[in-house]
């Protein structure tokens, strides 16, 4: 991951650890970090642990296994990592290896991956409750499981009388990871940051005739020559009905006056997302049909916001939005009846298929329950969330006038609950209709 700008805060580890084995109890925690990608041959991805794994330890080499004992006296966080290799290390730069993981990383033990097998045989022997995510990795899945087996066979041996079972510590860590914590929204703070510079830069410099992909890297180079490690998700770069591919990642298209271009791009800060959408006319000014169409949106938007305070809930934010567009698409003649009718019909479905809202971290899609007890659960001071509703008029829809056909708007916000109210940390990206034409005068 990047490396922390000087002004970021560094993460307290050992902090969350601490509260993780608290919620665990006396269970054994098992998390791995996946193995290095490729790209084609020999090539491989730019490496990026697991967010989950990542969390707990800030370890971010690839196939280290992390071990948390609850019921352990001292060692109660183990690493298992790739030991030292000169030669390797030649090619790929330093690991920190066994020593590294206890003075580095702060695990209690560390060892190299070659024992995993023994020592972890006899650790779950010696547990209980086994925590571990099944399904991350079939191949460590079967292999643990194994493991686990082994080490259960030896309970009548070793007195353990603990009934054993597996569970999934993802509730309780994704929990953890929902409320953000000062340090944390630092860093989101300035990754939403860079990525509101890309999009203004993208905003000012884009004429007819370029062309998306050259977008793409005006947006993407920003992002570099700020520190960022590049996007957290691949640029939408979206002229025309291209707007209307809600994940149109191609790029490949001539942008042409008379149509709008959709960008939705952001972010990673070390381990920080953006996202952020705008959409804005190619040239010097929308049409009247599409002034209508992103004024209802930029509404629809401004409804949902309203709604993101402390007892509110995501599908409250939802319904916000569905209001607005349904109320609007009557008004618009796409629709008939009565705007209550629309919804219970999903009458508005057609142009709008997708939520208003998921929560935002270390995954652009960030994990956390949005219900509970089979009801949405309410918003809490700390919670990150997007507010992203759109209307999409691709050609091949039926029902759709021509005047609207290839007409795609989307209008995205990064928000973060407070105590009081709301606070949109994206806000520093132009989004009403004269502060968009303001910044986008210096390309005519």
């Amino acid at each position: 991951m990047s490396q922390a700008p000087s002004t970021l805060p560094a993460f307290d580890f050992a902090a969350r650890r601490s509260r993780f084995l608290e919620l665990i109890g006396d269970g054994l925690v098992v998390l791995r970090a996946p193995a290095l990608a490729r790209h084609a041959n020999d090539v491989e991805y730019r490496y990026r642990p697991n967010a989950d794994f990542y969390y707990l330890t800030g370890f971010e080499e690839p196939e280290a296994v992390a071990v948390f004992d609850g019921a352990a006296a001292s060692e109660k966080f183990v690493l298992f990592v790739a030991p030292r290799d000169p030669d390797r290390e030649a090619w790929v730069g330093p690991r920190a290896g066994v020593a590294g993981a206890i003075e580095d990383f702060g695990a209690d033990a560390a060892y190299p991956l070659e024992e995993l097998d023994s020592r972890l045989s006899a650790m779950i022997g010696k547990s209980g409750e086994l925590h571990y995510p099944l399904g991350s990795a079939p191949e460590f899945d079967q292999k643990l499981m194994e493991l686990a087996a082994s080490g259960w066979a030896q309970r009548p041996r070793s007195a353990a009388g603990t009934p054993s079972c597996v569970m999934d510590p993802r509730p309780i860590l994704h929990e953890m990871r929902l409320f953000k914590s000062p340090e944390e929204l630092a860093w989101m703070r300035a990754s939403i940051a860079i990525a509101a510079e890309a999009h203004r830069a993208a905003m000012a410099e884009t004429r007819p005739g370029q062309m998306e992909y050259e977008i793409e890297a005006l947006i993407e180079y920003t992002f570099r020559r700020r520190g960022a490690e590049g996007w957290a998700y691949p640029s939408i770069v979206a002229g025309g009905e291209n707007a209307t591919v809600l994940h149109y990642i191609a790029n490949t298209k001539v942008l042409e006056a008379g149509d709008v271009l959709l960008i939705d791009a952001g972010c990673a800060l070390g381990p920080y997302c953006a996202d952020i959408t705008r959409s804005f006319p190619i040239a010097e000014e929308f049409s009247k049909d599409q002034a209508k169409v992103y004024d209802l949106v930029l509404a629809a938007q401004k409804a949902s916001l309203a709604r993101v305070v402390p007892g509110g809930t995501i599908e409250s934010v939802h319904e916000a939005s569905v209001e607005v567009l349904a109320d609007g698409l009557l008004s618009l003649g796409l629709v008939e009846g009565t705007t209550r009718e629309v919804i219970d019909r999903g009458l508005y479905k057609p142009w709008y298929m997708h939520r208003t809202s998921h929560w935002l971290g270390m995954d652009v899609h960030d994990v956390g329950a949005y219900h509970r007890d089979g009801e949405p659960r309410p918003l809490e001071p700390g919670m990150v969330l997007t507010v992203e509703p759109g209307l999409y008029f691709s050609p091949t829809t039926p029902g759709t006038p021509d005047r609207y056909r290839g007409i795609g708007i989307r209008i995205e916000d990064d928000v973060l609950v407070t105590p009081t109210g709301s606070d949109v940390l994206s806000r520093d990206v132009p989004k009403e209709r004269e502060a968009m034409s303001a910044l986008r005068a210096a390309a005519f």
